[in-house]
């Protein structure tokens, strides 16, 4: 299964940028699990992933890294990540 974590956090001006347009991304993919993290709020996570700024990114299949960003892209971006790892 396909996960999609983002990382952001709510004084991140970037990462309020990016959500709505996740909302968007998301309605295309059914199969893929989305995540949203707060880096304030989920340390662990942080740490595991070494995420060291906002917003990032992670796609990873079955526990695997697949793609990671870092900063605010573009929507298709991740359209096309996710078209290429969810064939």
């Amino acid at each position: 299964m396909v996960i999609v974590k983002k990382f952001s956090a709510a004084w991140c001006g970037p990462c309020r940028m990016l959500a709505p347009m996740f909302e968007q991304v998301k309605t295309g993919y059914s199969n893929v699990t989305f995540e949203n993290i707060d880096i304030d709020e989920d340390y662990d996570s942080v740490q595991k992933y070494g995420v060291s700024s906002v917003p990032t990114v992670i796609i990873e299949r079955d526990g695997t890294l697949l793609e990671r960003y870092t900063g605010a892209n573009s929507k298709y971006t991740y359209i096309n990540a996710l078209n290429e790892h969810t064939k």
